[in-house]
């Protein structure tokens, strides 16, 4: 037993002196300035841009090793002066076996919170396109032994790996006062292998503001052949998670509407760096869409709930396309092909739009508390576009509707069918005709509002819709102003008895109402029955 202590012993005194001796020696064997001016060679030569360093140190624990402190990749000319990288620590690890013989060659790289600059010119060049890719001659040179005796010679081998610890990547695109964009991506984990001039990749990264988490496997570039960077081909799987999109979607469209809710979803990646194309699903589980309106009784804040929002996704070059994409408001479900563009704003398309059996009311009445609201069951197809920045002044499209059976409840539509009412009784009772109690009994029911409807800018504009109840039947053509209220419209009044035509102009919350003489027959004179409408208009308004 006390033989077997005594190895024991001798063994770890063995151990412990050959560490001391490695690390005295090792900055030996690692001829420092050799060794500093090859780093910085070669990493110039790989990315085709300079690399400098303050300093250099080398380290024995846990492994060989040689870091490189306050290191700086310089940017392309034309893209400014600025650092294109910033890194305070980098570690090169060394191969063990050839550096007992002597030899210098380089094992894994780690870049320890690197700070990356991507720039997008106004012509939409990157940055990143004049990075030149290594070759394979590069990668395979070895320069000889040199006669520095026991400082040995230096060997440029093949870095297997490249790991990147907790980077930071900001984006700036010029042509919009250089400022950066609202996104940058921080927590970046990424490993690099290189297999001949196929290079592997796996990572994690954050997307902020907005606290997006993004997964990377299975990926990879293929360099060969590719003339520059951006122009080789990869692939990967990507996954990405968050628990609320709210400060995500501010950071593109602004803060209002605020669009919340949490997201979840699963890619391919495709393409080149340059051009990359990606495609999947996307869900968000319980979207919700929030807006202060002044308008609204209180509250003025009102959010509107939506079920889940399911999109089949395709992205490439700066636009977003999902088909189909599908979610639900109540009882009522919506599909469309949705396309969005990143250029200079956010600009949707909905493309075959169709809405079944939708509340209306949710969205008119709980929510944007239109003053021109009805209530009912919402069947539409057709197409809408629009800037996420400036939603009313920007809608556009086309399609047809049909609402209903159903009740007005909006105060603003209410008056107008009240005061349509109440002249189309005066008139039948000045022209001695019966005037039917359904006629004033109960307005704000309707069986059915359908029609056409074309909008450009935010004005919508209709030949042909058409309100029909027991009382009356109104058929409405002209145009109406969603975000301005403005209206200019014709309607055509059948109220059993007979019919009668009418001009309502003005803004929504106090129209003004011209009667068609040629509507009116016998003896009640024009000036008459409009100063008996003004004086139901303005007991409507109070």
């Amino acid at each position: 037993m006390k033989r077997a202590l005594k190895w024991l012993v001798g063994i770890g005194a063995v151990v412990v002196l050959l560490l001391v001796v490695a690390a005295i020696a090792l900055p030996r064997l690692v001829d420092t300035p050799r060794v500093q001016a090859m780093i910085a060679s070669s990493a110039a030569q790989a990315i085709g841009r300079p690399v400098k360093f303050e300093s250099l140190s080398v380290g024995l624990f846990p492994l060989p090793s040689i870091e490189l402190h306050k290191l700086e990749v310089a940017e392309d000319p034309q893209f400014g002066t600025a650092p294109f990288l910033v890194l305070e620590t980098g570690r090169i690890y060394l191969k063990l076996r050839p550096l007992l013989s002597g030899r210098v060659e380089f094992g894994d790289i780690t870049l320890e919170r690197p700070r990356i600059a991507l720039i997008r010119s106004a012509d939409g060049r990157l940055n990143v396109a004049s990075l030149a890719p290594p070759s394979e001659s590069r990668n395979a040179s070895r320069p000889g032994r040199s006669s520095g005796g026991s400082t040995g010679g230096v060997a440029a081998a093949v870095v297997s790996r490249v790991k990147i610890d907790k980077g930071v990547i900001t984006y700036v695109v010029r042509g919009k006062g250089e400022a950066p964009t609202p996104y940058r991506v921080e927590d970046l984990d990424l490993t690099l292998t290189g297999q001949g001039t196929q290079l592997n990749f796996t990572g994690a990264l954050r997307v902020k503001p907005g606290d997006l988490a993004v997964k990377l496997v299975d990926g990879m570039v293929a360099l060969n052949g590719a003339k520059a960077v951006l122009d080789a081909p990869v692939r990967a799987r990507v996954s990405i998670e968050g628990k609320d999109i709210e400060q995500l979607v501010a950071a593109a469209a602004g803060p209002t509407p605020a669009i919340a809710g949490p997201i979840k979803g699963d890619f391919t990646l495709s393409g080149t760096l340059g051009t990359p194309r990606v495609s999947g699903n996307v869900e968000l589980a319980s979207p919700r869409v929030t807006q202060t309106n002044a308008v609204c009784p209180e509250p003025k804040r009102r959010t509107l709930s939506l079920g889940p929002l399911k999109l089949a996704v395709a992205s490439w070059d700066g636009r977003f396309q999902s088909r189909p994409t599908t979610t639900s408001i109540g009882s009522g479900t919506i599909s469309t092909n949705l396309t969005a563009t990143l250029d200079r704003g956010v600009h949707v398309q909905l493309g075959d739009l169709a809405i079944k059996a939708l509340p209306v009311e949710k969205i008119l009445v709980d929510f944007i508390c239109q003053g021109y609201a009805v209530a009912g069951p919402l069947d539409l197809t057709g197409a809408l576009s629009a800037s996420a920045t400036d939603l009313l002044n920007t809608l556009g499209g086309s399609g047809q509707l049909r609402l209903g059976p159903g009740k007005v409840v909006g105060p603003q539509a209410l008056a107008l069918i009240g005061t349509l009412t109440q002249i189309a009784a005066a008139v039948s009772s000045a022209l001695a005709a019966d005037v039917p109690k359904a006629l004033t009994s109960s307005p704000t029911d309707f069986d059915s509002i359908t029609g056409t409807y074309q909008i450009t800018n935010g004005v919508v504009t209709t030949r042909d819709l058409l309100y029909s109840s027991r009382a009356m039947k109104v058929g409405v053509a002209g145009d109406y102003g969603l975000a301005t209220g403005r209206m200019n419209l014709d309607l055509r009044v059948n109220y059993g008895r007979g019919e009668l035509r009418a001009r309502v102009s003005g803004n929504a919350a106090s129209p003004s109402i011209r009667v068609d003489p040629s509507s009116v027959s016998g003896d009640v004179s024009r000036e008459k029955i409009e100063g008996g409408i003004q004086d139901l208009l303005k007991r409507f308004r109070r």
